[in-house]
Parts: C-alpha cells; sequence; structure tokens
C-alpha cells in the first residue's frame, strides 16, 4: 500500500525542481538528475498500478539521493538568501545562483543591508569591517570615516560603478570597499 510520504516527496521534490530546470527561453534545458529523469518519466505510464508503482519506487530513489546529499532542492528563497550572502565575492556563474534567461534584472541583488559586527583599523588607516551575517568587507579608498564604526551600528553596503562597491556605515559617507570573506 502507497504511505503518503513517499508520494508527499515526489510531489514536493518536482514542484521544487522542475521551475529550474525547465526550458528558458528556446535553449536547451539543463541536464536533469536521472533520479529526478525517472520521476518524470513516471507520468507516462498509462496503467494506474504500473503509474503508482513507478512514483513509489522513484520517490524512494529521492528520497536516498536526498539523504546521500547526491541530489539537493533548493528553492527561489534559499537561492536569492545565498545570492544575498555572497554579495561581494567573486565566483564563477553557477546557472544553480541564477543568469539563465528567465531571471529579472529586479532580483539581482545590488546592496545589502546588516549591523556591524566588529571592525578594526590596518596600519594605513583603513577599516576592515565585519558584518553580522559573516561578511567580511575591507577599506580601498583612503576617504576617512568621521566616526569610528562600532558593533551594532547600520551599515550598508552598493554596487558601485565597473564592479567596486561602496559601504555606509551609521549613515556617514560611503568608502571604497571590497568584500575578503
Amino acid at each position: 500500500m502507497m504511505t503518503a510520504k513517499p508520494l508527499l516527496l515526489a510531489a514536493l521534490l518536482a514542484g521544487l525542481a522542475f521551475p529550474a530546470v525547465a526550458q528558458r527561453g528556446g535553449h536547451q534545458a539543463e541536464r536533469r538528475p536521472q533520479t529526478f529523469e525517472a520521476l518524470v518519466h513516471c507520468r507516462t505510464i498509462a496503467d494506474s498500478a504500473a503509474r503508482l508503482q513507478c512514483y513509489d519506487t522513484a520517490a524512494a530513489a529521492l528520497e536516498q539521493a536526498a539523504e546521500r546529499r547526491d541530489l539537493v532542492v533548493v528553492d527561489r528563497a534559499q537561492v536569492r538568501e545565498s545570492r544575498r550572502r555572497l554579495f561581494g565575492l567573486a565566483l564563477p556563474h553557477l546557472p544553480i545562483f541564477g543568469g539563465g534567461d528567465n531571471d529579472r534584472d529586479d532580483q539581482e541583488i545590488t546592496q545589502i543591508d546588516s549591523t556591524v559586527a566588529s571592525a578594526v583599523r590596518n596600519d594605513l588607516g583603513q577599516w576592515q569591517v565585519r558584518l553580522q551575517d559573516g561578511g567580511t568587507w575591507i577599506q580601498t579608498d583612503f576617504n576617512p570615516l568621521a566616526l569610528a564604526p562600532r558593533p551594532g551600528q547600520p551599515v550598508s553596503v552598493h554596487r558601485g560603478a565597473l564592479g567596486s562597491y561602496m559601504m555606509r556605515v551609521n549613515r556617514q559617507p560611503g568608502v571604497r570597499v571590497r568584500r575578503v570573506l
């Protein structure tokens, strides 16, 4: 007898994964994992009992692949959070983080707002600021900050011209920075 857990898992995984791998603007779809293809194939089986057996088998295979971490399914909210956490780091173009034909420009992260966790000044007088979310930024220009950054103060980092980044601490004028961690 079919339990609800595998069928629910299969439906959930199919619903979350399918939009991310669907064809984009006439381009060939990205290669999908075999375990996922097996689940999609079950839809083509006409006989109800055979289709149900196929779904049971495919759902069990998906569950095992997920437990082994051979297959990871993420939703758009998780992708957005990862993009936010990686903001400012130079990474290779990975389809999982967007960049496809269906991505909208308004989804691109151009600014992050956080809180100062710690700040230290180097020998050149430039600030290295660690944010609450774990990102560390170092000042690349020599413009002084009127007030030293202190833990708990609001900070915003936004994308500047030509791939640069500007950081404002506690509403002070911005300084150029780059992400180091």
